[in-house]
Protein backbone atom coordinates (compact mmCIF):
# COMPACT_ATOMS: atom_id res chain seq x y z
CA UNK A 1 0.00 0.00 0.00
CA UNK A 2 1.22 3.57 -1.09
CA UNK A 3 1.63 5.83 1.82
CA UNK A 4 -0.10 9.05 0.84
CA UNK A 5 1.24 12.96 1.52
CA UNK A 6 -0.69 12.71 4.78
CA UNK A 7 0.93 9.96 6.26
CA UNK A 8 4.58 10.66 5.31
CA UNK A 9 3.96 13.99 6.84
CA UNK A 10 2.51 12.90 9.70
CA UNK A 11 5.47 10.25 10.22
CA UNK A 12 7.78 13.05 9.91
CA UNK A 13 5.95 15.17 12.76
CA UNK A 14 6.19 12.31 14.67
CA UNK A 15 10.05 11.54 14.68
CA UNK A 16 11.09 15.90 15.14
CA UNK A 17 8.38 15.77 18.14
CA UNK A 18 9.69 12.51 19.94
CA UNK A 19 13.07 13.46 19.22
CA UNK A 20 12.63 17.06 20.60
CA UNK A 21 10.16 16.14 23.58
CA UNK A 22 13.42 13.81 25.01
CA UNK A 23 15.83 17.06 24.24
CA UNK A 24 13.10 19.19 25.87
CA UNK A 25 12.43 16.95 29.13
CA UNK A 26 16.70 17.48 29.69
CA UNK A 27 16.29 21.22 29.01
CA UNK A 28 13.63 21.59 31.40
CA UNK A 29 15.57 19.38 34.02
CA UNK A 30 18.28 21.89 33.44
CA UNK A 31 16.84 24.91 33.24
CA UNK A 32 14.13 23.89 36.33
CA UNK A 33 11.25 25.67 34.11
CA UNK A 34 8.26 24.30 34.36
CA UNK A 35 6.58 25.84 31.04
CA UNK A 36 9.79 24.14 29.54
CA UNK A 37 8.51 20.69 31.07
CA UNK A 38 5.03 21.32 30.16
CA UNK A 39 5.61 21.89 27.30
CA UNK A 40 7.76 18.48 27.33
CA UNK A 41 4.79 16.55 28.50
CA UNK A 42 2.51 18.32 25.79
CA UNK A 43 4.98 17.08 23.06
CA UNK A 44 6.00 14.06 24.26
CA UNK A 45 1.70 13.71 24.34
CA UNK A 46 2.16 14.76 20.95
CA UNK A 47 4.77 12.54 19.64
CA UNK A 48 3.08 9.43 21.08
CA UNK A 49 -0.79 10.60 19.44
CA UNK A 50 1.26 11.33 16.30
CA UNK A 51 2.37 8.32 16.21
CA UNK A 52 -0.73 6.26 16.82
CA UNK A 53 -2.01 9.11 14.24
CA UNK A 54 0.58 7.67 11.76
CA UNK A 55 -0.43 3.88 12.16
CA UNK A 56 -4.16 4.90 12.45
CA UNK A 57 -4.26 6.86 9.40
CA UNK A 58 -2.38 4.53 7.26
CA UNK A 59 -5.12 2.00 8.43
CA UNK A 60 -7.97 4.01 7.55
CA UNK A 61 -6.94 3.69 4.08
CA UNK A 62 -7.44 0.43 3.02
CA UNK A 63 -10.48 -0.11 1.20
CA UNK A 64 -13.43 -2.02 2.06
CA UNK A 65 -13.60 -5.58 2.43
CA UNK A 66 -16.60 -8.23 3.66
CA UNK A 67 -15.49 -7.38 7.29
CA UNK A 68 -15.63 -3.35 7.37
CA UNK A 69 -18.05 -2.54 4.04
CA UNK A 70 -17.50 1.27 4.77
CA UNK A 71 -13.54 0.58 4.89
CA UNK A 72 -11.47 1.78 7.82
CA UNK A 73 -12.18 5.35 7.53
CA UNK A 74 -13.65 5.35 10.97
CA UNK A 75 -9.75 4.26 12.24
CA UNK A 76 -8.47 7.87 11.48
CA UNK A 77 -11.21 9.27 13.67
CA UNK A 78 -10.26 6.72 16.18
CA UNK A 79 -6.63 8.22 16.56
CA UNK A 80 -7.92 11.60 16.45
CA UNK A 81 -9.97 10.39 19.62
CA UNK A 82 -6.58 8.70 21.37
CA UNK A 83 -4.80 11.86 20.44
CA UNK A 84 -6.85 14.35 22.10
CA UNK A 85 -7.05 12.14 25.03
CA UNK A 86 -3.77 11.92 25.67
CA UNK A 87 -3.48 15.38 25.43
CA UNK A 88 -6.32 16.31 27.81
CA UNK A 89 -4.91 14.09 30.59
CA UNK A 90 -1.24 15.94 29.67
CA UNK A 91 -2.61 19.39 30.06
CA UNK A 92 -4.47 18.26 33.18
CA UNK A 93 -1.30 17.44 34.95
CA UNK A 94 0.56 20.29 33.40
CA UNK A 95 -2.60 22.38 34.98
CA UNK A 96 -1.84 21.04 38.30
CA UNK A 97 1.99 21.24 38.28
CA UNK A 98 1.56 24.83 38.07
CA UNK A 99 -0.40 25.43 39.92
CA UNK A 100 1.76 24.15 42.56
CA UNK A 101 4.25 26.17 41.78
CA UNK A 102 2.76 29.90 41.56
CA UNK A 103 1.67 29.05 45.52
CA UNK A 104 5.80 27.88 45.74
CA UNK A 105 7.51 29.89 43.21
CA UNK A 106 11.20 28.56 42.61
CA UNK A 107 14.01 29.83 40.63
CA UNK A 108 14.57 29.31 37.39
CA UNK A 109 17.53 29.29 34.76
CA UNK A 110 16.45 32.42 32.74
CA UNK A 111 19.55 32.42 30.01
CA UNK A 112 18.84 28.80 29.41
CA UNK A 113 15.26 28.99 28.73
CA UNK A 114 16.03 31.31 26.42
CA UNK A 115 18.30 29.02 24.51
CA UNK A 116 15.85 26.46 24.64
CA UNK A 117 13.02 28.45 23.50
CA UNK A 118 14.76 29.57 20.43
CA UNK A 119 14.84 26.17 19.29
CA UNK A 120 11.85 25.69 20.21
CA UNK A 121 10.47 27.80 17.94
CA UNK A 122 12.52 26.57 14.55
CA UNK A 123 12.00 22.82 15.30
CA UNK A 124 8.30 23.20 16.01
CA UNK A 125 8.03 25.02 12.79
CA UNK A 126 9.26 23.12 10.65
CA UNK A 127 7.15 20.27 12.13
CA UNK A 128 4.44 22.39 11.30
CA UNK A 129 5.26 23.27 8.30
CA UNK A 130 5.48 19.94 7.30
CA UNK A 131 1.96 18.71 8.79
CA UNK A 132 0.08 22.10 6.88
CA UNK A 133 -1.34 19.63 4.32
CA UNK A 134 -3.68 16.63 4.45
CA UNK A 135 -6.91 16.66 4.32
CA UNK A 136 -8.43 13.81 7.39
CA UNK A 137 -9.43 15.35 10.40
CA UNK A 138 -6.50 13.40 11.78
CA UNK A 139 -4.36 15.27 10.11
CA UNK A 140 -5.68 18.30 11.29
CA UNK A 141 -5.33 17.65 14.79
CA UNK A 142 -2.09 16.53 14.32
CA UNK A 143 -1.34 19.97 12.52
CA UNK A 144 -3.59 21.70 15.38
CA UNK A 145 -0.77 20.40 17.59
CA UNK A 146 2.35 21.57 15.68
CA UNK A 147 0.76 24.91 15.63
CA UNK A 148 0.37 24.83 19.63
CA UNK A 149 3.64 23.85 20.16
CA UNK A 150 5.21 26.82 18.13
CA UNK A 151 2.74 29.22 20.12
CA UNK A 152 4.04 27.46 23.35
CA UNK A 153 7.52 27.94 22.55
CA UNK A 154 7.10 31.62 21.49
CA UNK A 155 5.14 32.21 25.01
CA UNK A 156 8.10 30.44 26.00
CA UNK A 157 10.45 32.62 24.71
CA UNK A 158 8.77 36.08 25.67
CA UNK A 159 8.47 34.75 29.30
CA UNK A 160 12.18 33.75 29.99
CA UNK A 161 13.29 37.13 28.16
CA UNK A 162 10.86 39.33 30.29
CA UNK A 163 11.93 37.07 33.29
CA UNK A 164 15.67 37.40 32.66
CA UNK A 165 14.79 41.42 33.42
CA UNK A 166 12.46 41.35 35.96
CA UNK A 167 13.33 38.15 37.69
CA UNK A 168 9.88 37.65 38.26
CA UNK A 169 9.54 33.33 38.73
CA UNK A 170 5.59 33.47 39.22
CA UNK A 171 5.77 34.40 35.39
CA UNK A 172 7.02 30.45 33.89
CA UNK A 173 4.44 28.52 36.04
CA UNK A 174 2.06 31.23 34.73
CA UNK A 175 2.83 30.40 31.28
CA UNK A 176 2.53 26.84 31.45
CA UNK A 177 -0.90 27.48 32.65
CA UNK A 178 -2.08 29.71 29.92
CA UNK A 179 -0.50 27.06 27.07
CA UNK A 180 -2.44 23.78 29.06
CA UNK A 181 -5.77 25.93 29.12
CA UNK A 182 -5.02 26.43 25.55
CA UNK A 183 -4.69 23.04 24.92
CA UNK A 184 -7.64 22.01 27.19
CA UNK A 185 -9.95 24.50 25.25
CA UNK A 186 -9.48 23.45 21.91
CA UNK A 187 -9.47 19.39 22.94
CA UNK A 188 -12.78 19.74 24.25
CA UNK A 189 -13.82 21.28 20.92
CA UNK A 190 -12.51 18.20 19.20
CA UNK A 191 -13.90 15.82 21.24
CA UNK A 192 -17.38 16.94 20.59
CA UNK A 193 -16.60 16.99 17.05
CA UNK A 194 -15.42 13.07 17.61
CA UNK A 195 -18.57 12.70 19.71
CA UNK A 196 -20.75 14.07 16.98
CA UNK A 197 -19.38 11.51 14.20
CA UNK A 198 -19.50 8.36 16.67
CA UNK A 199 -23.32 9.19 17.55
CA UNK A 200 -23.63 9.55 14.01
CA UNK A 201 -24.84 13.24 13.60
CA UNK A 202 -26.29 14.75 10.53
CA UNK A 203 -23.30 16.30 9.76
CA UNK A 204 -22.62 20.03 10.15
CA UNK A 205 -23.79 22.05 7.22
CA UNK A 206 -26.74 19.49 5.99
CA UNK A 207 -30.18 20.29 7.07
CA UNK A 208 -32.67 17.49 6.70
CA UNK A 209 -35.30 19.79 6.10
CA UNK A 210 -33.99 21.84 3.80
CA UNK A 211 -32.89 18.63 1.60
CA UNK A 212 -36.33 17.60 1.49
CA UNK A 213 -37.30 20.46 0.10
CA UNK A 214 -34.59 20.29 -2.26
CA UNK A 215 -35.46 17.00 -3.28
CA UNK A 216 -39.47 17.21 -3.42
CA UNK A 217 -39.25 20.22 -5.93
CA UNK A 218 -37.52 17.33 -8.35
CA UNK A 219 -39.71 16.23 -11.24
CA UNK A 220 -41.17 12.89 -10.63
CA UNK A 221 -40.48 13.07 -7.09
CA UNK A 222 -43.87 12.93 -4.69
CA UNK A 223 -42.24 12.84 -1.30
CA UNK A 224 -39.42 11.88 0.55
CA UNK A 225 -39.23 10.08 3.17
CA UNK A 226 -37.23 7.49 5.85
CA UNK A 227 -33.97 9.62 5.47
CA UNK A 228 -30.61 9.56 7.60
CA UNK A 229 -27.88 11.30 6.47
CA UNK A 230 -24.19 10.34 8.67
CA UNK A 231 -21.03 11.28 8.23
CA UNK A 232 -18.23 7.98 8.86
CA UNK A 233 -14.94 9.95 8.98
CA UNK A 234 -15.93 13.69 9.01
CA UNK A 235 -15.40 13.90 4.76
CA UNK A 236 -17.66 11.10 3.72
CA UNK A 237 -21.41 12.15 4.09
CA UNK A 238 -24.06 8.82 3.65
CA UNK A 239 -27.38 9.06 3.21
CA UNK A 240 -30.79 6.57 2.74
CA UNK A 241 -33.85 7.32 1.95
CA UNK A 242 -37.07 6.07 0.67
CA UNK A 243 -38.31 8.42 -2.31
CA UNK A 244 -41.96 7.72 -3.89
CA UNK A 245 -42.27 9.10 -7.30
CA UNK A 246 -45.09 8.32 -9.90
CA UNK A 247 -42.53 8.68 -12.93
CA UNK A 248 -41.79 5.39 -14.67
CA UNK A 249 -38.70 6.18 -15.48
CA UNK A 250 -36.71 5.32 -11.86
CA UNK A 251 -33.50 5.90 -13.31
CA UNK A 252 -33.77 9.59 -14.27
CA UNK A 253 -35.41 10.13 -11.02
CA UNK A 254 -32.43 8.43 -9.25
CA UNK A 255 -29.72 10.17 -11.63
CA UNK A 256 -31.17 13.58 -10.49
CA UNK A 257 -31.62 12.61 -6.73
CA UNK A 258 -27.76 12.06 -6.79
CA UNK A 259 -26.86 14.99 -8.31
CA UNK A 260 -29.00 17.33 -5.97
CA UNK A 261 -27.32 15.29 -2.64
CA UNK A 262 -24.31 15.89 -4.46
CA UNK A 263 -24.21 19.37 -4.16
CA UNK A 264 -24.86 19.40 -0.58
CA UNK A 265 -21.68 17.58 0.03
CA UNK A 266 -23.58 14.01 0.03
CA UNK A 267 -21.45 11.59 -2.07
CA UNK A 268 -22.64 7.74 -0.83
CA UNK A 269 -26.50 7.25 -1.43
CA UNK A 270 -28.73 4.22 -0.98
CA UNK A 271 -32.17 5.31 -2.75
CA UNK A 272 -35.33 3.21 -2.07
CA UNK A 273 -38.00 3.91 -4.81
CA UNK A 274 -41.80 3.09 -4.10
CA UNK A 275 -44.58 3.57 -6.36
CA UNK A 276 -47.22 6.11 -5.05
CA UNK A 277 -49.55 3.76 -4.11
CA UNK A 278 -47.55 1.93 -2.18
CA UNK A 279 -47.75 2.68 2.15
CA UNK A 280 -44.53 2.66 3.70
CA UNK A 281 -44.76 0.91 7.16
CA UNK A 282 -41.23 1.64 8.49
CA UNK A 283 -42.64 3.96 10.94
CA UNK A 284 -39.72 3.42 13.41
CA UNK A 285 -37.62 6.24 12.35
CA UNK A 286 -39.37 8.58 11.36
CA UNK A 287 -38.83 12.45 11.08
CA UNK A 288 -41.61 14.94 11.47
CA UNK A 289 -41.04 17.26 8.67
CA UNK A 290 -43.86 19.41 9.20
CA UNK A 291 -42.40 21.21 12.78
CA UNK A 292 -38.38 21.08 12.07
CA UNK A 293 -37.25 22.89 14.69
CA UNK A 294 -34.11 21.22 14.31
CA UNK A 295 -30.93 23.60 14.17
CA UNK A 296 -26.96 23.63 14.00
CA UNK A 297 -25.62 26.09 16.07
Amino acid sequence: MRKTKTETNIFIAFLLNLSFSIFEIAGGLFTRSIAIISDAVHDFGDALSIGISYFLEHKSKKKPNNRYTYGYARYSILGAFISTSILTIGSCFVIYEAIKRIINPIAVNYKGMIIFAMVGVVINLAAAYFTKEGDSINQRSVNLHMLEDVLGWIVVLIGSILMHFTDIKIIDPLMSLGVALFILYHSIRNFKTILDLFLEKVPYGIEISDLVKHLTSIKGVSEVHHIHVWSIDGENNFATMHIKTDSKDFNKVKKAIREELLEHGINHVTIEIEDVSYVCDETKCEIKHKTSTHHHH
